[in-house]
């Protein structure tokens, strides 16, 4: 308990960097596109419950505003 360790007690393994950069790529991609297509699912269940588009205004508007979403989050 009352030992003095000059350095880190265990150094573990190497870092891979590279794996590390890709693991959080994959994250920001997955969350910006999911985040993405929530707000367009919402966005279409309101135009489909409340505005009055129905079933297929509300899918018609989900459709577009997820390619439109891809094209703009590329």
């Amino acid at each position: 308990m009352s030992e003095q360790h000059s350095g880190p007690i265990e150094t573990g393994a190497p870092m891979n960097y590279a794996e590390h950069e890709k693991t959080y790529d994959l994250f920001i991609n997955g969350a910006k596109y999911g985040s993405m297509m929530v707000i367009a699912l919402l966005a279409a269940m309101a135009v489909g419950f409340f505005a009055g588009g129905g079933f297929f205004g509300g899918l018609v508007l989900f459709i577009v505003l997820n390619i439109f979403g891809f094209v703009l989050l590329r």
